[in-house]
């Protein structure tokens, strides 16, 4: 990964088949970006019903991000549905399950991580004001906007960030602070490797 931080813009991922090409999705970064990756963050296009991809080892995030609800039923008999504005859900990979549509389409941020490697966790926040993000070796934020725009600070040399686009806030060879600034709604991911909380 680079050791600077960098802003991919929506319009900038990369869409492929799923696994089980059932369907379609947004990719908008893996790490490492080979096919062994630890943590992957993507865009779902739900358009019919559907089976999900298997990924057995790996944990997953589902946020509903568009869209006017989608039922996860799982062969187990469990059934969730989410529903908007922003409705999520968090399940092993391995699960079988099936994606059923309530009312038109969707699209569904997915996280995707390998719990014995990295530590995941996904907050949805407001943008009121400034946020405060800090990285050190290790650790990386993902930032992605929901809606509005925001601006980090002048020593970031970042720009700005659009609905639909993604930060990718790094420490490089030690402890980085980021500041956020503007009006809407955001997708916070922090990723942790497990070998920097083990040292």
């Amino acid at each position: 990964m680079s050791p600077c931080p960098w802003v991919i813009p929506a319009n900038e991922y990369r869409r492929e088949r799923w696994l089980n090409q059932a369907g379609w999705t947004r990719q908008i970064l893996r790490f490492p970006d080979t096919e062994d990756w630890d943590w992957r963050l993507s865009i779902a296009e739900i358009e019919q019903d559907a089976p999900f991809s298997s990924y057995p080892g790996i944990e997953r995030e589902l946020v509903l991000l568009r869209g006017n609800g989608l039922r996860l039923c799982f062969d187990d008999g469990q059934c969730e549905t989410l529903l908007p504005p922003h409705d999520r859900i968090r399940f092993g990979g391995e699960r079988a399950l099936r994606g059923e549509l309530l009312d038109g389409p969707t699209h569904d941020f997915n996280l995707m991580w390998r719990p014995e490697r990295v530590q995941a966790q996904l907050l949805h926040r407001p943008l009121v004001g400034p946020m405060l993000f800090f990285t050190e070796p290790g650790t990386t934020w993902a930032v992605h906007l929901i809606a509005g725009q925001a601006e980090f600070d002048r020593k970031s040399n970042l720009p700005a960030l659009w609905a639909g686009d993604t930060a990718v806030l790094v420490a490089g060879e030690g402890r980085q602070r980021y500041a956020l600034e503007g009006g809407g709604e955001a997708l916070l991911i922090r990723l942790r490797t497990v070998a920097s909380i083990v040292d």
